[in-house]
């Protein structure tokens, strides 16, 4: 038994399931438990939905008396509402328990964000999470991911459900994660769930946090953990309408017109009815227009996506938006492809510069064999970019320093950076000798 089952094997879990088991577990290579045991209900019950001031009010004071980590957690309504905001945000602290909050009901959490200002958050897989905690006033100064944690420690498998019974032998009832969260009044089963889902993450933090220190990883994971506390809120991606998919068959530039004008189109309609853009009409759809450039209502019709159940004052809306397209002057078409900043795609590299293919053929090499022995994923030692650009353009000195600076000048960690480094040297020597 690891130092991590160790950990769970001793927590004290009131659960219906019981208690960890205290051997037979997994390793902490995420190997499944030969008994795992179904976790069904919360230890105190499912709490009651808070959907107003007074009850809001309630929880921050036993939040905030509370003590230790407080486990956070948030569902969406993906597929289902435009945006990502959040549709329910979950809660467990020592001392406090576990809380189910309404951010539609109660949209301003920044007083709870503000009382757990000082508390570590536990999270699992918290860049997903943390944009729609930010956008209701909920926004940490020290959190622990316990998926990343998990990458870092070596687990194949880092879904919480997986974590949850690879490392302390429960299984997590998972078939509700894609619901429609923004449903009123939520289901009892999906309550249910919901608060499963924050049961045990502090628990499992515990249990991570000593194999980590095991394996001598734990300053390392601290690091990013930090980085994902401090790092800005994304900025808007530009021109999102590129990312639609089956953009690889359109090629022409007046094609390129015809999918900006739907994509645009769509996605007013899908933000004025709060739905999901592909609610509204589907990429599949938008590149069909776009190749085809129907001449008119009767044409569009008959391409995949517009069919009879199409309304016509809708097709008349998609092909308003093929005409705008068609009417544009060339100065106005969208170019193909988009301006890439920093090196081109390595496929192209052996062409544009074999040294510089062949650096990178090194620095890869090099960068595998050191996550194989350290046992994490490769993007997670070091990403595949920060690995691309410093092959493209290398410090004019190679050594030790020089590559360390350009390492940390993209955004490495102090970590990161110190393993890395002398890969990247012998790497970048080898190609220059």
């Amino acid at each position: 038994m690891t130092d991590a089952q160790d950990t769970a094997a001793d927590s004290s879990l009131r659960t219906t399931g019981g208690a960890p088991p205290d051997d037979g577990g997994s390793t902490a290579t995420g190997a499944p438990n030969p008994d795992p045991i179904p976790l069904l209900e919360p230890r105190e019950g499912i709490p009651p939905v808070v959907a107003d001031e007074a009850s809001l009010a309630e929880v921050i004071a036993a939040f905030t008396a509370g003590s230790g980590p407080v486990a956070v957690d948030a569902e969406r309504a993906s597929g289902y509402r435009y945006g990502q905001r959040a549709y329910l945000v979950q809660l467990r602290r020592e001392g406090a328990g576990s809380a189910l909050i309404d951010p539609v009901a109660c949209p301003d959490l920044s007083g709870l964000g503000e009382a757990l200002a000082d508390a570590e958050w536990v999270l699992h897989a918290a860049t997903q999470d943390l944009p729609c905690l930010r956008e209701i006033g909920m926004v940490p100064t020290r959190l622990f991911d316990t998926e990343l944690a998990g990458r870092l420690a070596g687990f194949p498998r880092v879904g919480l459900g997986a974590m949850v019974e690879g490392v302390l032998g429960f299984v997590l009832e998972k078939g509700h994660s894609a619901v429609d969260w923004s449903t009123r009044p939520l289901p009892e089963p999906w309550l249910r769930y919901a608060a499963l889902d924050v049961e045990l993450l502090v628990d499992l933090r515990d249990a991570l946090e000593k194999e980590l220190d095991r394996q001598g990883k734990l300053e390392w994971a601290r690091q990013e953990f930090d980085a994902i506390a401090a790092a800005p809120p994304a900025e808007p991606r530009k021109d999102p309408w590129r990312r639609t998919s089956g953009m690889h068959k359109v090629r022409r530039r007046r094609q390129l017109a015809v999918v900006r004008e739907m994509w645009e189109t769509r996605d007013r309609i899908a933000q004025r009815r709060d739905v999901s853009p592909g609610k509204v009409l589907s990429d599949a759809a938008i590149v069909e227009a776009a190749l085809a450039v129907p001449a008119n209502v009767h044409a569009l019709a008959a391409l995949n996506g517009f069919g009879h159940r199409m309304g016509r004052r809708q097709l008349e809306q998609w092909q308003a938006a093929v005409d705008r397209a068609k009417a544009l002057s060339d100065g106005q078409l969208p170019q193909p492809g988009q301006p890439v900043a920093g090196p081109p795609p390595p496929r192209a590299w052996a062409d544009k510069d074999p040294e510089a293919a062949a650096r990178l053929s090194a620095a890869r090499a090099g960068v595998s064999a050191l996550a194989e022995r350290l046992n994490m994923p490769q993007e997670n030692l070091i990403t595949p970019d920060t690995v691309r650009r410093v092959c493209w353009e290398p410090p004019k000195v190679v050594d030790a320093e020089s590559v360390g600076a350009a390492l940390a000048g993209y955004g490495a960690r102090g970590w990161q950076v110190e393993l890395v480094t002398p890969v990247l040297v012998e790497a970048l020597s080898a190609k220059e000798a």
